[in-house]
């Protein structure tokens, strides 16, 4: 950890007031535009909205391709609003039809397949779109969210093909689409705002068999202007976009200046978007400040002391006018416990206490100053603020209580120790739990704060060190006891928090294999019903049972830290959406004397 500081900041110090060819406007782009310089963490795949899963990749196609709805820039919590379709859609009073009508004059962008004809969106390019998610030859990570939803699918899991009639999949006419599903779904308007339902044509997918993905043609605001692979992406503003600003501020004053200045303004707001692949992250910190980028998310927990001191944004970075903000991640870390390994899993009282008191050993107070460096807040939930479902007033009835841990395992038959001192079972044998974690430094880091917390409770404790996707993969078979993981929203709703702990999903989501009766019959009630009263009560009474058998040790939700320099206008982090390119503008002028070290 130290060396990797040392090095930061010693390349940080002639950083820090930096002018000169690094941050001047690229040679690439024409004097005077207005471009936007980002970066990814992770190198991009094909750019199939169909195909993709990875969020480099879905951070590109959110700006190319348009799903019917999108998510209202300003609205807190997360609320969605038409994007291709002229309204939101008209629903049967039985929550099964969907109505939706398409904007005319929706356009995609130009390309060799449409014979030099000017391409208009219609409502068959929607049936067409959602139908390719079913394709069994693409293999969509997204086919989940619609396959044995819609009226008729059926057919198309049994027989595919882009021409086979699905009866709740119709374009009525030209701009009139429809939607019909087999039994209500409180969650399905945000399946039809994700990137992989951005409406693609027909005769672009036909004319490259196999290669959509390296001929992204869609309607967004942007287009591709340069593409190489793994290094650099370019966006150009495209010159059809039909997208037009329009959101619903609260009382924020900010968000309503911001919606006042834009509002009826067509969008994208900058010419371009100049994207690097920085997978390194010192490279990302080093990257934005020296102006290489217009702003960071989430700064990395091993660079913040190169940038915050005692909490706050350095002086010195805030003499330059960057801006220090945190920001409630729709995400939520938690420490799982495998319910059908033969140490820690079971539903007996032994193991039941056994789990309560590895929860109440988790300092998470040490856990958020030391190694969040107070980028977090407790978990007392699996919900993270700004999910529907949510309750703010929720406490979780498991403290930090190593006092009450070690009672708890006194009283339920863990007394004998060994000649280390640790603990043995209740029928006297070696007690060893094994913790799988990432081999990184942070990875490091958590194996000590959780050896140190188990061991304060007599609790011996190994850690076996491997690849993220290799513990994944060992997760779904069942062989890990114990990891650490993180669930990022797909959607801001509870519902996509609380089916981790469900029992059908167990080798799936559900990595503890937690499979209460009582949970599930709750988790199937709350399912039905639309956010409020009676399925808040569901989740109060969900919370209580993952308190009572502990499948789970809630951790923390990430604030996250972002950076952003004071050229960058209407910026606001969106929970949901990826990127909020099309939103931003760029002040060319006071980059410029930023350039020249002038404020």
């Amino acid at each position: 950890m130290l060396p990797i500081r040392h090095t930061a900041a010693a390349l940080l110090f002639p950083l820090l007031f930096a002018t000169g060819a690094a941050a001047a406007q690229p040679a690439s782009a024409p004097a005077g535009q207005k471009v936007l310089r980002m970066f990814l963490s992770t190198s991009e795949t094909g750019l199939d909205p169909a195909a993709a899963s990875d969020n480099a990749t879905l951070s590109l196609l959110e700006n190319l391709f348009d799903p019917l709805l999108r998510y209202d820039y300003l609205a807190r919590p997360a609320t969605l609003r038409p994007n291709s379709a002229a309204a939101m859609p008209e629903v049967s009073a039985d929550g099964l039809s969907y109505t939706f009508r398409i904007r005319p004059g929706i356009h995609f962008t130009p390309d060799p397949a449409f014979k030099g004809v000017k391409r208009e969106v219609t409502a068959q390019d929607y049936v067409y779109s959602i139908k390719r998610l079913y394709d069994p030859a693409i293999k969509s990570p997204w086919a989940h969210m619609f396959e044995g939803k819609i009226v008729g699918d059926a057919a198309l899991r049994k027989r595919f093909g882009h021409d086979v009639p699905v009866e709740g999949l119709q374009a009525l006419d030209r701009y009139t689409l429809r939607i019909k599903l087999a039994a209500p779904d409180n969650n399905f308007l945000f399946y039809l705002a994700t990137p992989a339902t951005g409406v693609v044509a027909r005769e672009v997918i036909e004319a490259y068999p196999g290669q959509a993905g390296n001929h992204p043609v869609g309607t967004g605001p942007f287009m591709i202007g340069e593409w190489k692979r793994s290094d650099r992406i370019v966006l150009l503003a495209n010159p059809e976009s039909s997208a037009v600003f329009h959101a619903s501020p609260g009382d924020n004053p900010e968000d309503r200046a911001l919606a006042a200045a834009l509002e009826g303004k067509r969008l994208p707001r900058v010419d371009r978007v100049e994207v690097k692949i920085a997978e390194e992250f010192q490279g990302r910190m080093l990257g934005f400040l020296n102006a290489e980028y217009d702003y960071l998310e989430q700064i990395p927990e091993s660079m913040t002391d190169m940038v915050v001191r005692d909490g706050r944004l350095k002086d010195e970075l805030a003499a330059r006018g960057i801006v220090l903000s945190r920001f409630p991640v729709l995400q939520t870390y938690y420490m799982w416990m495998n319910m059908n390994d033969p140490v820690v899993g079971g539903y007996g009282k032994d193991k039941v206490a056994l789990r309560r008191a590895i929860s109440l050993a988790y300092n998470n107070a040490e856990d958020i100053a030391l190694l969040k460096k107070g980028f977090a807040i407790k978990a007392e939930s699996p919900l993270p603020p700004n999910v529907r479902g949510y309750d703010p007033a929720y406490r979780s009835p498991v403290p930090y209580d190593p006092a009450l841990a070690n009672a708890l395992l006194d009283r339920h038959g863990y007394t004998r120790r060994d000649a280390d001192g640790f603990r043995r079972t209740p029928d006297n044998r070696p007690l060893t739990l094994t913790m799988h974690s990432e081999a990184t430094v942070s990875g490091r880091l958590r194996d000590e704060l959780w050896r140190k917390c188990l061991n304060a409770i007599g609790l011996r404790v190994v850690f076996k060190s491997d690849k993220k996707t290799e513990i994944i993969k060992a997760s779904r078979l069942g062989t890990v006891q114990m990891f650490e993981s993180n669930w990022i929203a797909d959607f801001p709703d509870g519902d996509n928090f609380y089916q981790l702990l469900y029992g059908p999903n167990a080798g799936r989501a559900n990595y503890s294999r937690f499979n209460l009766p009582a949970y599930n019959e709750r988790y199937e009630q709350a399912r039905r019903l639309g956010d409020g009263p009676a399925r808040q009560q569901l989740y109060f009474e969900m919370n209580q049972l993952i308190h009572a058998y502990n499948p789970w040790v809630p951790l923390t939700h990430v604030l996250s830290g972002d950076l952003r320099h004071p050229w960058l206008k209407n910026y606001k982090r969106h929970p949901v959406e990826f990127t909020t390119w099309r939103y931003l503008d760029i002040d060319v002028a006071e980059r410029a004397r930023s350039a020249r070290g002038e404020r």
